[in-house]
């Protein structure tokens, strides 16, 4: 028996989970998905990816600017799905959603909960240096990503995955296992496990400033934090007068001043270890290799960046 499913969620990250529904036996009666930005004064309206996969596919859409609404809240009653599947969609649902009869809401969530509860747990977990991660499908609750989980499925981190990457592979892991989570739904074997606040952690937004790096840190965890924020908003540094972005990098064996250039590769050292920068993107330049830049580009070794 196929559900009738809603489905809210914005960026990249959750269009193949919507994909894959789309591809299956479910109905999808309605997609929500962030209202459209615009960009460049004004010229040009970006849409979310979800918006522009469920107008390519004609599936009906809505891009409320508030989604506590009386409106929307008939719509949704209306519509009357069996399950609202939210993934990143980057709203709080308003908890008279929540209450309405005969309808589960579930979230697909880049981590294993109880760990990494909230809006940046991919980043937080290269950043924190864990060998793992996951994919949570819980029911949602009125406290941020505190529901109970239905399901987990794990997958490894190395020290050389970035976001872009993680990303791609939890979003397909996602998709493989929401349909496994509808099916249970279906045949009504569905459980549901209490998480435990006590080993609760929370990934908070990134904020931009935390790009900057700390030559005072450790090289893995410079290299940690190059990876997790990767490309956006990107792991910068000051030098003579110009803001660069590494976009990869790898650990060097070396000790010396922390932020002080040691080699004609451009290599920094930290505080323990070095780094030697592979890619790096100059203000408003584009992403270039090391080898590339340093033609153009003198650096001075023994000098010091910040």
């Amino acid at each position: 028996m196929a559900l009738n499913i809603i489905f809210m969620g914005t960026p990249n990250f959750a269009v193949p989970i919507l994909k894959k529904l789309k591809e299956s036996q479910h109905n999808i009666v309605a997609v929500y998905t962030q209202p459209p930005k615009k960009k460049n004064r004004g010229q040009k309206i970006n849409f979310t990816p979800i918006h522009i996969f469920s107008n390519q596919n004609k599936i009906k859409i809505r891009s409320p600017d508030k989604l506590d609404s009386e409106e929307e809240f008939q719509l949704i009653k209306k519509l009357n799905p069996d399950v609202v599947i939210v993934v990143a969609y980057g709203k709080m649902i308003p908890i008279k959603f929540l209450n309405i009869k005969n309808i589960k809401f579930i979230n697909i969530h880049a981590s294993l909960l109880p760990k990494w509860r909230g809006a940046a747990p991919i980043q937080r977990a290269i950043m924190n240096q864990d060998n793992e991660t996951g994919i949570s499908l819980m029911k949602i609750t009125s406290e941020l990503d505190a529901g109970p989980v239905m399901m987990k499925s794990k997958i490894n981190i190395s020290k050389k995955t970035n976001f872009e990457e993680l990303s791609e592979k939890l979003s397909n892991l996602g998709a493989e296992i929401i349909l496994k989570g509808l099916d249970l739904i279906e045949k009504d074997k569905a459980n549901f496990v209490k998480q435990n606040d006590q080993e609760a952690t929370y990934a908070k937004k990134i904020n931009k400033i935390e790009g900057k790096i700390n030559w005072t840190d450790q090289a893995d965890k410079v290299i940690a934090k190059i990876n997790a924020l990767n490309p956006n908003p990107g792991s910068w540094f000051n030098y003579s007068g110009t803001r660069l972005k590494i976009i990869k990098a790898k650990e060097i064996t070396a000790n010396d001043e922390p932020g002080k250039i040691i080699n004609s590769n451009f290599t920094i050292s930290c505080s323990k270890n070095a780094i030697q920068i592979l890619k790096l993107q100059k203000e408003g330049k584009k992403i270039m290799s090391v080898e590339d830049y340093l033609k153009g580009n003198n650096i001075k070794v023994g000098s010091n960046v910040s």
